[in-house]
């Protein structure tokens, strides 16, 4: 087998690395896929450019580094099921995605990774920005970080995507984008600060779509840490804008970043396909 040399060149930004010199079409080798799951944890998210994957090397590329976790929300790719479309057309007012999150963190064993690839997009805007987990924890003060490092969070679907057939106005936006809120019943605890399976960092994991609350405490009680660690895990010195191109490929790891899509793009068409990369129970 053949392998690639991994090149990785940090962003320089608060977060993210590219990847150059490597052709995700063919196999990276066991080394290479190593080295690339290495830089993964260690920057949160890694950028390619000027790739040309085919649905069936998208799902190679997504097999040789972890098993899939099929997203039971989204719409599949027609004939690839585990491949998930993400699309905006031109008549739609919301985009998937467009507040901050990461993905998966309502399953019990959430997902280690996504990998994104470019399909159609719109002549201006529509990037993803990213945002550093490490950081975001590094710089709490030592005092909040001990009462987050002994807190665990409860996640949930039930208000995301399970509301959606409640709204008529929500249910014709997402129609034929989002389904199965009858699969929405799934609720999940985690540490609130993890330490990552991959570079044995501390990572803040609480995000805004997801995260309901602190276990044991009321929601009340909640929402006013939530809501100054959501603000503080936003600031732009954690944070990475990517600009997507044809060609381009972003792979983040859900555990160590948060990420959100910019809806800035009305009357346009964007479409995205992506493989969910199957995780672990997480611990602190």
């Amino acid at each position: 087998m053949t392998e690639q040399s991994v090149s990785i060149r940090p962003t320089g930004a608060g977060v993210g690395a590219f990847v150059e010199d490597v052709d995700l079409s063919t196999s990276l080798g066991n080394s290479g896929t190593q080295d690339l799951l290495s830089g993964l944890g260690e920057h949160g998210v890694l950028f390619f450019r000027d790739q040309t994957l085919s649905p069936e090397q998208h799902l190679a590329f997504a097999e040789e580094v972890g098993d899939i976790d099929i997203n039971r929300f989204f719409k599949p790719v027609e004939n690839y099921p585990k491949i998930a479309e993400v699309r905006k057309e031109p008549v739609h007012k919301v985009a998937v995605g467009e507040r901050w999150h990461t993905d998966h963190s309502y399953d019990i064993e959430p997902a280690l990774g996504s990998i994104l690839v470019a399909r159609e997009l719109p002549s201006h805007g529509g990037d993803t920005i990213f945002s550093n987990m490490y950081k975001a924890y590094d710089a709490l003060s030592d005092g909040l970080k001990k009462t987050l490092d002994g807190l665990t969070a409860e996640h949930s679907t039930r208000h995301r995507f399970g509301a959606i057939p409640k709204s008529p106005e929500l249910a014709k936006e997402y129609e034929g984008r989002i389904g199965n809120a009858d699969m929405a019943v799934q609720d999940s605890v985690h540490p609130v600060v993890i330490r990552h399976p991959i570079s044995g960092k501390k990572a803040l994991y609480v995000n805004a779509d997801f995260t309901t609350g602190f276990a044991g405490w009321t929601v009340e009680e909640s929402q006013s840490l939530l809501d100054y660690l959501y603000a503080h895990a936003a600031q732009e010195e954690f944070t990475y804008r990517f600009q997507w191109k044809p060609g381009s490929i972003a792979f983040w790891d859900n555990r160590a970043t948060w990420h959100k899509a910019l809806n800035d793009y009305h009357g346009e068409r964007r479409l995205m396909h992506r493989i969910t990369i199957r995780g672990e129970a997480l611990s602190a």
